[in-house]
């Protein structure tokens, strides 16, 4: 009697739910639809404007907004969701706006992990496949790019694309670093690995510019680390961080640096220098994958000045730090303007081997510490960035966030400078931030041979501006 009486409940609740669940799966259905009724749309009105993505610049993580979205056609994309988690391919399927927060708060509590989850909570997937990601692991598995089997889009005539190494391969390999120039990605396969309840991480105070890039070299090229990071507070002054996933952790030295009222996590490492020894900490995983995100790294010492203090972590920690896109819709042109010549974000890809060259010229023309430090493989793969030669090479990502120390900074012919440096070497420059190269000098640094080919082919000539003229500084403000 119990039994039919349960029964009976579950039927009442299947049949109130039962409405709720077919219009949400109608809605999912019909979302589908919406994008490629969209382009269509947009080619019965004749094609008048190149089509971007409607979702509103001062939402994405790049500190600039996008004066195109004011003039091109906006197409409405709301795809934000885990789609699938496939623990015997490997694979985890999502939608474009899935943000790394969500990652891994999903994969972390079921026992996995992307190789590669790039630092801070609001990055996107699709931000990170049409721009580029890095992480403290991507000396063994590459940039965000590389741990992606399959892409989805929807492309300038409208019709749907899967795209994989041997399925359309010609546009998996362009789409990365495309900025959304080729066609609107819906959903991408990326490969997940076991994860560990906590990092080993080990923290070697380094002195000498030499020491400093012997030591990070010989680490980045040990494959028993799982994850190698380094923060630069001078010239001659670093913290090399080597890390490895563990299941079990030594109670007197777990660290769970997340938690709201922790020192700030670059302080927190800058202690290892002060005192010019070695450590060791269990950190809790997904606390690892987030150590910068309370600080934005240390770009919030310069909004919040005070907000390392311990009376203000524990008081109001919990309130830090604000969100990226809250600062770009409230501020003003002045503060913009003042921000834009008095403040620096780049991250600069160049080979491990002119790292020394690198840093003494970061000194010179920007002089800005902490500077971040972050190894990867380039693998030798058709599309707009690749290593000169034939074979994989290792590269290194130097991150230079805040304000310029050097006399008379002027932003546009300092950071021309670099740029012409970073070319010299057969470096690249991430596309979210300030970039000042003209046409001819853009394609020197990037091999558009493959993505032209594709932007004819496809027909993206007139849907969708060239990928320079969405990341120039002229197109943003």
């Amino acid at each position: 009697r119990g039994r039919t009486c349960l029964e009976g409940h579950f039927q009442w609740l299947e049949a109130l739910v039962r409405p709720f669940s077919l219009s949400l799966s109608l809605c999912r259905g019909q979302l589908s639809l919406v994008l490629p009724s969209q382009v269509r749309e947009w080619k019965e009105q004749g094609s008048k404007t190149f089509m971007c993505t409607g979702r509103p610049g001062w939402l994405t993580v790049s500190l600039r907004v996008g004066k195109y979205k004011k003039t091109h056609k906006n197409i409405m994309i709301n795809l934000m969701d885990i789609l699938e988690v496939d623990t015997k391919r490997q694979i985890v399927r999502v939608e474009p706006l899935v943000s790394m927060g969500q990652v891994t708060a999903l994969l972390n509590s079921i026992g996995w992990t992307l190789p590669v989850l790039p630092e801070l909570d609001d990055l996107t997937v699709g931000g990170l496949i049409m721009g580029t990601g890095i992480e403290s692991s991507s000396h063994k598995y590459g940039l965000f790019q590389h741990i992606c089997t399959a892409y989805e889009l929807v492309l300038a005539d409208g019709s749907f694309a899967r795209c994989t190494p041997s399925e359309n391969s010609d546009l998996f390999y362009a789409v990365p670093w495309s900025c959304g120039t080729l066609g609107f990605l819906v959903a991408a396969e990326i490969r997940i690995i076991p994860a560990k309840k906590y990092v080993r991480l080990r923290f070697e105070p380094v002195r000498g510019l030499q020491a400093i890039c012997d030591t990070f070299t010989r680490e980045s090229q040990r494959p028993e680390n799982h994850f190698v990071e380094g923060l630069l507070y001078s010239l001659d002054e670093a913290v090399i961080m080597t890390g490895v996933m563990t299941d079990d952790a030594e109670p007197s030295k777990l660290n769970s640096i997340g938690n709201y009222y922790k020192p700030w996590f670059f302080k927190h490492v800058e202690n290892y220098l002060k005192v010019n020894q070695e450590g060791l900490e269990y950190i809790p995983l997904r606390h690892y994958y987030h150590r910068h995100t309370r600080s934005i790294f240390w770009e919030l010492q310069d909004i919040i000045p005070f907000g390392n203090n311990p009376v203000f972590r524990y008081l109001f920690g919990w309130m830090v730090p604000p969100k990226i896109s809250l600062l770009k819709l409230t501020q003003g042109e002045t503060l913009r303007k003042l921000y834009e010549q008095h403040h620096v974000v780049q991250d600069m890809l160049v080979p491990m081997k002119c790292l020394p060259q690198a840093l003494h010229t970061f000194h010179d023309d920007i002089h800005v510490y902490p500077i971040w430090l972050c190894p990867f493989i380039l693998p030798s793969q058709p599309g707009l960035v690749h290593p000169k030669g034939d074979e994989a090479e290792l590269y290194v990502d130097i991150g230079a966030y805040g304000e310029p120390r050097v006399k008379h900074f002027e932003a546009r012919s300092c950071m021309r400078q670099l740029e012409k440096f970073v070319r010299s070497v057969h470096g690249f420059q991430m596309l979210y931030a300030d970039c000042y190269m003209n046409r001819q000098e853009f394609w020197e640094m990037f091999d558009g041979s493959l993505y032209h080919r594709l932007r004819k082919q496809l027909g993206c000539q007139d849907a969708f501006p060239e990928v320079y003229d969405k990341i120039c500084k002229a197109a943003r403000h």
